[in-house]
This record gives C-alpha cells, sequence and structure tokens, in this order.
C-alpha cells in the first residue's frame, strides 16, 4: 500500500496540475511523457550507471568531476539551476522537487537541460528517489509535507476517475477488435481481395443477356517491398451485341480480336472454369528500379495506364476505350503470358518513368512443334514507354510496341494523355499508328496495312450524386482502308455512382457505327453493370 502511495505522490510532484485547469500542465506542443522539463530529473545518476557498461559513451559532465555533480546534486533552491527560469511551463514542478523534496540533480555546469527525453531507466531512477524521500518522511513521522499533496491525490482521483474509466473502456473495446481480426484474418503475409462484376445487357441483333466475372486476387509481401500476386478468374464465357455481332464469320477486330481490338464490354468470353489469370512477382532489385517476372503477365497491367480509362470495373466498360488497340496486343494480353517487366525511375522527384515489358502466352507449351509456341514463339509483344508527368493532373506517355502474331509483323507508335482541369472535370486520350506485314495464317492471307487509332473522352465527378462519376468517350479503333471499313467509329456513355463503400452501379450507353469487316448497319447496346468489390 505504502508504494501506491509514493507512485501517486510522484505524478503529482511531478506534474502539479489541479483538476480545474489540467491542460495548463502542459503547453500546446509539450508532452507529459517525452520531452518534458522534468525528464531528466536524476541524468547524472543513470548516465553514469550506463557509463560502467559503456564507458566511451560516458557524459563528461557528469563522471568526469563526480565531486562536483554531487554537489550540484544537494541544491537547495531551483534557482541554482542555470536554464530553469520563473516563466518555464515546468516551473513549479521543478521547484517543489529541489526545494521541497531535493531529489533534483542537474550537470557540472549547473544546467537542467529539462528539453532532453526522458528514457524509461531515467523514469525509474527518479522514481526510486522519491521512495527513498518519502519513506524516511514516513519513518521520521514527518506527514506533514506529504499531507497536502496526499489531499491532491484525492481530488485527481474524483475528477480524472470518469476520464480513466473511459479510457480503459476504449483500450478494452480496441483488444476485442484486434483479438477478432486476428481470428479473422486471411493470412499475416497474404491480402486477400475480391472484384466481382455482374451485367445486364442488350441490344442490336442480340438477346437481353447477363454476364458476369469473378477475381480472387492473392498479394503476398515477403519483406513489405515486394509483392506475389497471384489472381483466379472465372466468368459466364458470355457474349454482347457487340462481340455477337463482331464474331459472325472471323473475328478479326472484335473485343478478342485476331488483328485488334474492335470494342465491346471488356469481361465478356471469360471461361466459366477457373483459371490463373495473373502469376508474377514484383521486387526491386535497386531502389530506382522495379523488376516483374512471372509466368502470367498481361501487358495492359504495366503500360498504357490511363487513370480515368483503363478500368472496366469502375470507368468504361469497352475494351477499344480502355487500352491504345495497336500498343497492346489483344491475342497477348487477353490469355496473359510468361515475361517480365520493369518500370525505372532515376529517383523520386523525377517526372520520368522508363517501362518495358517482353510477354509470350504460348511459353508454356516448349516442345511443340508449332510455330506460336515457346518464350520466343510466334505470339509475342515487346513494349517500351516513357512517361512525363509535367505535373500531378497532367501526364503525357509515349509507346512502341513490336509484336508477331500469326506470320504478321506488328511494330506500332502510341501516345496517351491524362488532364485533370481540376477536381472535377479531366480529358484524356490515345493515338497510335502502326504496320502490319506477312502472311498472316489466322487469315490465310498476306497483309500490308497502316492502320491508325484515336480516342478521346472525358470524365466528370458529383454530378447530381456526390461521388459519381459520368464519361463519354469516342475513338476509331483501326482506320485502314485495306481492311472492311475505315470509318468505324465507337462511343460511349457511362454514369457511376456508388451504393455503398463496397457496391458501385452503372448505366451505359456503347455505339458502334459503320462496324468494320461487317455488314450489319450501327450496333446498339445498353448496359447495367453492378460490381461488388471487398
Amino acid at each position: 500500500m505504502l508504494r501506491i502511495w509514493l507512485v501517486l505522490v510522484l505524478l503529482v510532484l511531478t506534474a502539479e496540475i489541479e483538476p480545474a485547469n489540467a491542460e495548463s500542465s502542459f503547453p500546446p506542443d509539450a508532452s507529459p511523457v517525452e520531452g518534458s522539463a522534468g525528464s531528466l530529473a536524476i541524468q547524472s545518476m543513470t548516465e553514469c550507471l550506463d557509463s560502467l557498461m559503456h564507458p566511451l559513451a560516458a557524459d563528461p559532465l557528469l563522471c568526469s568531476n563526480r565531486e562536483e555533480a554531487d554537489a550540484l546534486g544537494q541544491v537547495r533552491s531551483v534557482t541554482e539551476l542555470q536554464d530553469v527560469q520563473p516563466s518555464d511551463w515546468a516551473y513549479q514542478a521543478v521547484k517543489a522537487l529541489v526545494e521541497k523534496y531535493g531529489v533534483i540533480s542537474g550537470y557540472g555546469d549547473r544546467t537542467f537541460r529539462g528539453n532532453r527525453s526522458l528514457s524509461r531507466d531515467e523514469f525509474a531512477a527518479a522514481l526510486n528517489q522519491v521512495f527513498s524521500k518519502i519513506e524516511q518522511l514516513f519513518i521520521a513521522g514527518d506527514l506533514g509535507k506529504i499531507r497536502e499533496d496526499v489531499a491532491t491525490i484525492r481530488r485527481l482521483q474524483t475528477s480524472y476517475g470518469t476520464i480513466l474509466q473511459g479510457e480503459r473502456d476504449r483500450t478494452n473495446t480496441l483488444e476485442l477488435l484486434t483479438a477478432k481480426l486476428e481470428k479473422q484474418q486471411f493470412s499475416t503475409t497474404t491480402r486477400l481481395s475480391t472484384q466481382l462484376v455482374t451485367a445486364l445487357s442488350d441490344g442490336t441483333n442480340a438477346t437481353t443477356t447477363v454476364l458476369a466475372r469473378i477475381r480472387l486476387t492473392f498479394d503476398t509481401s515477403f519483406s513489405g517491398s515486394d509483392l506475389l500476386r497471384t489472381e483466379l478468374e472465372a466468368g459466364t464465357n458470355s457474349g454482347d451485341a457487340i462481340s455477337k455481332s463482331r464474331n459472325r464469320g472471323l473475328n478479326v477486330l472484335g473485343t478478342v480480336g485476331i488483328l485488334a481490338d474492335g470494342g465491346g464490354l471488356d469481361y465478356v468470353a471469360v471461361p466459366n472454369t477457373v483459371q490463373i489469370s495473373k502469376l508474377y512477382y514484383r521486387f526491386r532489385p535497386a531502389k530506382t528500379l522495379t523488376l516483374t517476372v512471372g509466368a502470367r503477365l498481361n501487358p495492359r497491367d504495366f503500360i498504357d495506364y490511363n487513370r480515368f480509362a483503363n478500368d472496366s470495373l469502375t470507368n468504361f466498360s469497352s475494351s477499344f476505350f480502355m487500352n491504345n488497340p495497336l500498343i497492346v496486343q489483344n491475342q497477348v494480353d487477353r490469355p496473359g503470358g510468361a515475361g517480365a517487366a520493369l518500370a525505372w525511375k532515376p529517383n523520386e522527384t523525377s517526372p520520368f518513368t522508363v517501362r518495358a515489358l517482353y510477354v509470350a502466352p504460348d511459353a508454356e507449351q516448349p516442345n511443340s512443334t508449332a510455330r506460336n509456341s515457346g518464350l520466343f514463339g510466334d505470339r509475342n509483344q515487346g513494349s517500351v514507354e516513357v512517361e512525363y508527368a509535367l505535373n500531378k493532373n497532367l501526364v503525357t506517355r509515349l509507346q512502341y510496341t513490336a509484336a508477331t502474331l500469326n506470320g504478321t509483323s506488328i511494330n506500332a507508335g502510341g501516345f496517351n494523355f491524362e488532364w485533370a482541369l481540376n477536381r472535377q472535370f479531366a480529358v484524356f486520350g490515345r493515338v497510335g499508328i502502326g504496320s502490319y506485314n506477312g502472311f498472316n495464317t489466322a487469315l490465310n492471307q498476306t497483309l500490308n496495312l497502316t492502320p491508325v487509332t484515336w480516342a478521346v473522352g472525358s470524365t466528370a465527378r458529383n454530378i447530381v450524386i456526390p461521388g459519381s462519376v459520368a464519361g463519354l468517350a469516342i475513338g476509331m479503333p483501326f482506320i485502314e482502308s485495306d481492311l472492311g471499313n475505315a470509318t468505324q467509329t465507337n462511343l460511349e456513355a457511362y454514369y457511376s455512382f456508388n451504393l455503398n463503400d463496397r457496391v458501385s452501379f452503372s448505366p451505359a450507353l456503347l455505339v458502334v457505327s459503320n462496324p468494320n469487316n461487317r455488314s450489319v448497319g450501327t450496333i446498339w447496346e445498353w448496359l447495367l453493370r453492378l460490381v461488388y468489390a471487398f
């Protein structure tokens, strides 16, 4: 019981606070635990003890002249401490410890150095000094010096009892929540996230269709700066009005087109069996370099990013408006493949970022006699991208892709920009030009094409509903007069808003006029998209 009183007395002596104005005991920028004036109450004792174990670390002001330090430890008045002034916020606390209890010592130069932090050892030593002093008073029967402090303790108990109980309740709540999270967590090193998109679609020459795609993503980190990503994917293998019209005969420029992406919903034709859609490991061999290697990479994850048109879950659903169809090749991107990608940024403040990748979808078939097998087989894509951020709102990207698909050699250059005009409005665009040369085994004909592509659009936030996003984009995916209709034009408008923190809803309208290489007229398609993510 005695030691309990001693602890409480120490708290009163070092704080000197009254219930009515407890906040005045510390200045606005001070902490009662770290950096307070009372934190170095017995600096000489603890630092000299430390010097016994670490002689080279001894403080010369404390240990080089023990007689001077001991003499200063017997100061009778706070005025003997040169750096403690009556205007200091902790003056009364230091004064009480010096003049009332005689437990304060200083440095050889008669300074208190109250701005230094208090260590656990220093606090224990100070507590021991107070214990010794109080015990002496009890033994001597001189209780008058501590009677006033006992009364202060009682007032503090009454004033702060409710506050302490509130803190206990908060601590208990946090402990329960922590225990619940530890029990329910998926893994200590792996984070699981899920994306489920379902869509109701209908349009020209089509029937009402339900599409769905689910992805389970496992992100694992072993060091905190690396990432092992494994993603499982399954869908309903459904189509939409645009893909249905495109798939009549050879799908040259459809969502899963042989030559390029010509539009349609991004999540069509996803197999209804579970497959690995992503499998790669990302790490930093150097501070300025990020390297990714894996058996299943998708080029869209590493190049041609655009924050306003790149994700079919949050903005445009059309695959054409997600990427430049000449830079991100359909036959490589949709199935994914083995390869590597790197990103280099000279330093954290540099506006430049350089990215490069190589992906081969058929690398898992090294012993096949087919020409499109192996890591360097027929189907492959290599790309380079240089990004320059003029500022955080305006970013530009220059791109180059070299690919080999079905015997055709492809070379293409592209430009990508995004510009946030303000917090509400933004514009974006892509343009590209390429060459397709060689005998195409899928089309069974020789190609000598120079296609051009472009797309522009804008987005607006907080229209009618807070947090909503509306977007409108128009473009031409494959302008080439020697292959079908060179005037195909795609358009999409959408409006997306959140139903809650995890569910978003978006109606959209897609239009394809003058479909390339198809006899049908303008294709109209409406869409109701629901996305659930956690």
